[in-house]
């Protein structure tokens, strides 16, 4: 028995909510590095404190999907574990700006503390909206629910990214003062934590899930309490084979992204210009931002075409074409200064987010059990956790010892990791 198609707009619901939580995420990446070296941070250190993210995914992503796998509320199954997520989610957002009020004597621990306290909030709300998608829509429309969610994704990382600059444009302060948080970002925090909630209760109370017993008739399968319950080793045991093939593409790439994330405010700081002047440090963290918020516009463009171009040519094309315009777009910043024409570069990073975005779920929603889809999408966010820690975990001591403490390498080294994820996609076996 088929799932009932969806309207467009049934499917723009599903994911709306992920569009306020990458607002917040967005905030997160382009701000996180500048907030920590306020409060005293250097540069050897900062991919440490970046270690918070996956860290946060790689534990709390499975455990919040095999236990929404196994929940029925009159909520739903996915969306308690979403809205839960996004109270917390928002509180997080509004103490970060706050760190040295909260704990003045040490205001680099208390925002490290506040720092994974939101990440491990953000991933309890990620994680079902990638499972809700391929709960709610059949096999012919995943791939575009996956770009419809990819789309909100973008816009809410380009809402966020220029929230800062937005705000300076209004009046707000971009000063940046030793020791605080300066107040054009506070404000982007509390803004940003407002849009999130309010999202989300659009997704909560726009969705309805199917039931235990039409979820079962819709996928040819027993209602879940008649199945054994296997252990989380099972699970590992029986990942399909398509997982670890994607899971080598989904290193290099996000490899690259954390790079990028860390190590692109201090790389243009004392590089980039504006009419040949070097800019300030809080120039160069607004226009950080700027860049942050530039490649998500071309992938909500690329996002568009993706699923047409896919549905023609195949998943594996397409990803391999993105990630391709990824690795020429992280070539690109190593070779410029001007701050205008830093933001070309990012058209390409922007295209290989959008493929990263939605084709390795299309790919990988076809080839999981519906029943299980909650665990091993959680399972699945490992590929995305681990480049993140090894990276973070050996990053201070590349940057310092192999590049001679200059970041703009880090960027350089990006490159090649979007390389080889292009090249690695050759070996995806697509349903």
């Amino acid at each position: 028995m088929k799932k009932p198609k969806l309207s467009f707009w049934q499917i723009w619901n599903l994911s709306f909510g992920f569009l306020g939580v990458q607002i917040g995420y967005s905030l997160q990446n382009s701000n996180t590095s500048t907030i920590f070296e306020s409060l005293g941070a250097d540069l050897s250190h900062l991919s440490y404190f970046w270690l918070a993210a996956p860290v946060a995914g790689l534990v709390i992503q499975p455990i919040v999907g095999l236990f929404s796998d196994g929940t029925w509320t009159r909520f739903g199954r996915r969306v308690p574990f979403i809205l839960g997520g996004a109270l917390v989610s928002a509180l997080a957002l509004a103490l970060m700006p706050n760190a040295p009020l909260l704990l003045a004597f040490a205001p680099l621990a208390m925002g490290a503390f506040i720092l994974l306290f939101m990440d491990l909030s953000f991933n309890v709300t990620m994680q079902p909206f990638r499972a809700l998608v391929a709960d709610m829509l059949d096999d012919s429309q995943k791939t575009k629910g996956y770009v419809v969610q990819t789309f909100l994704i973008n816009l809410g990382a380009v809402v966020g990214a220029v929230l800062p600059l937005i705000l300076t444009r209004c009046g707000v302060s971009d000063e940046v003062v030793p020791g605080q948080v300066a107040q054009h970002i506070a404000w982007s925090y509390y803004i940003g934590g407002a849009i999130l909630l309010a999202t989300v209760l659009v997704t909560a109370f726009r969705t309805r899930e199917y039931p235990p017993e039409e979820f079962a008739r819709y996928n040819d399968e027993t209602p879940e309490g008649t199945h054994d319950k296997p252990s989380f080793l099972e699970l590992m045991r029986n990942v399909p084979k398509v997982m670890w093939q994607l899971g080598v593409v989904q290193f290099f790439s996000w490899a690259a992204l954390f790079l990028m994330w860390t190590y692109l405010k201090p790389a243009i700081t004392g590089v980039a210009t504006d009419g040949g002047a070097l800019l300030s440090e809080g120039e160069a963290q607004t226009w950080v931002g700027v860049l942050n918020g530039t490649y998500p516009v071309p992938a909500c463009i690329a996002s568009l075409f993706i699923a047409g171009i896919a549905a023609r040519w195949g998943n594996k094309l397409v990803y391999a074409l993105c990630l391709l315009f990824g690795a020429a777009g992280f070539a690109g910043l190593c070779f410029l200064s001007d701050k205008y024409a830093l933001m070309i570069p990012m058209v390409g990073i922007g295209i290989a987010w959008a493929g990263i975005l939605a084709m390795p779920y299309a790919i990988l929603s076809r080839a999981v059990e519906a029943r299980r889809m909650g665990v091993y999408m959680g399972i699945f966010n490992f590929t995305i956790t681990v480049p993140q820690i090894v990276v973070g975990l050996t990053g201070g001591l590349i940057v310092t010892h192999l590049f001679g403490a200059r970041p703009m390498a880090m960027i350089a080294l990006a490159a090649v990791f979007m390389l080889l994820a292009a090249v690695s996609v050759a070996f995806v076996k697509d349903k």
